[in-house]
């Protein structure tokens, strides 16, 4: 799941449209109804005991995501026991499922997404409708800028449900403590930490340099805290050129980190080599190779290690730069509705509440931005420290890169991804390095037009 969301829409376009047949299961017969006729998205979802129907969801969970969305499900059946949920699994394929299903007239009545280039752009279609019924639960539950994430036109369409958090940075407990460093909580303190774990005889950093969009996470966690949430959205949006003073600024701080081979798991050529996995194990062994390693929420999730959680490795927030407040650049699943029934408006409420939040949290692997869901929920300290990071940020922002036109934000071998790689090899051309991100970004938000 780990890989970004626009990483997941290529590999989607690439596989083809196999599930379509089952996108739209369940509407095409009476069952797809319910008792009532919702006009809109005004309408107030009914009691409990008035609602019946089936309602047909197409969405990425599989797998164990699937197992514990289904947790879900059965709450949401509990409540409503007259309404029947028809799950279908589309993984990486949701993509080419859903944008097939609504050419072909026939979408489900619900999905989840996790791009929210591909959100909008059904919501200028006119494909999806609003969740007006369920805006004031929403805002009540969720931060501000979930609620503006999915906020398109004026009109709310979707809210995350499953978020990641992309602002946490992972360590060697005792990598650190033979340092004699504690965690970081500036910019300036990870900085002299990481000189200290040095001459300690360790790299400090382990770096996937050979997976570019982990070093597009970098530079966005970088750059929302030193330039701000209203140039982030300047620059997603491409209202800024990629030269501005800010993103030169912001290469320059990230240099801090990779500008130091001798301080790299590898060195610059080996980072290059280095995938995600790889970059994970460097830190969270017995004998690593590195002390920390910059990515998200997820990163214990992609290894199979020995080490115990809290005792032999450990996560802190990315730190703040320039006085910055609590800051997560996040990823997520959010959910979205096709067709207006009532029994599809009671999912979307349930699925907005704390008590739907509650089942998979408990169950591990899952974080949310619901503010009104109990910390203690979570099934362990680590992910009880990341997951609460989400909803009680002062600033949240979509990773930049899943934003972008795919040409530029989301595609191996070109665009932001190898311009950055190009960046890790040779540092100091900031310059150089925001003149290419700039023709490209040019290039690729012009043909998405």
């Amino acid at each position: 799941m780990n890989l970004p969301a626009l990483r997941r829409l290529l590999l989607a376009l690439l596989a083809g449209a196999a599930l379509v047949a089952a996108a739209g299961c369940g509407d095409d017969d009476d069952d797809g109804g319910a008792t009532g006729t919702a006009t809109g998205g005004a309408t107030q979802a009914a009691e409990p005991s008035d609602v019946s129907g089936t309602v047909s969801m197409v969405g990425i969970w599989t797998g164990d995501e699937q197992k514990s969305f289904q947790a879900v499900l059965d709450g949401f059946k509990e409540r409503y026991p007259d309404v029947t949920v028809n799950y279908n699994p589309a993984g990486d394929n949701t993509p080419t499922v859903l944008s097939t299903a609504v050419e072909g007239g026939n979408p489900p009545d619900l999905a989840t997404i996790a791009q929210p280039g591909l959100i909008r752009q059904f919501a200028q279609q006119g494909a999806l409708q609003p969740l007006t019924f369920a805006r004031e639960e929403i805002e009540a539950n969720f931060p501000k800028d979930i609620v503006d994430l999915g906020t398109i036109d004026g009109e709310l369409y979707s809210f995350v449900f499953k978020a990641a958090n992309k602002s946490t940075v992972w360590f060697n407990v005792q990598a650190f403590e033979d340092a004699g460093v504690e965690s970081p909580e500036t910019w300036e303190e990870l900085v002299s930490a990481a000189d200290t774990i040095k001459s300690s005889g360790l790299p400090a950093y382990s770096i996937a340099g050979a997976d570019g969009w982990t070093l597009t996470d970098l530079f966005e966690n970088i750059y929302l805290r030193q330039a701000g949430p209203e140039k982030y959205d300047q620059l997603t949006d491409h209202e800024i050129p990629w030269t501005d003073q800010s993103v030169k600024d912001a290469l320059t701080t990230m240099a801090q980190v990779i500008g130091d081979s001798d301080n790299i798991v590898g060195g610059t050529s080996g980072a290059l080599e280095t995938d995600f996995p790889t970059s994970v194990t460097n830190v969270l062994s017995e004998n690593p190779r590195g002390a920390m390693v910059i990515e998200g929420d997820f990163v214990p999730g992609v290894v199979t290690t020995d080490l115990e959680p809290g005792a032999d490795y450990d996560v802190f927030a990315f730190p703040s730069i320039a006085g910055s407040g609590p800051t997560v650049v996040g990823g997520g699943d959010s959910v979205v509705m096709f067709k207006d029934t009532p029994a599809g408006q009671a999912l979307v409420q349930y699925l907005a509440s704390a008590e739907a939040a509650e089942i998979w949290a408990s169950r591990g692997g899952f974080s949310s931005a619901n503010t009104q869901l109990s910390p203690d929920a979570y099934s362990d300290d680590l992910t009880r420290t990341t997951a609460t990071a989400i909803a009680e940020a002062e600033t949240f922002r979509f990773d930049m890169s899943d934003l972008a036109p795919a040409a530029f934000g989301g595609t191996p071998g070109q665009g932001e991804w190898k311009i950055l790689q190009d960046f890790l090899a040779d540092p100091a051309k900031v310059d150089q390095t925001a003149q290419k991100l700039e023709r490209s970004a040019a290039r690729a938000y012009r043909d998405r037009e």
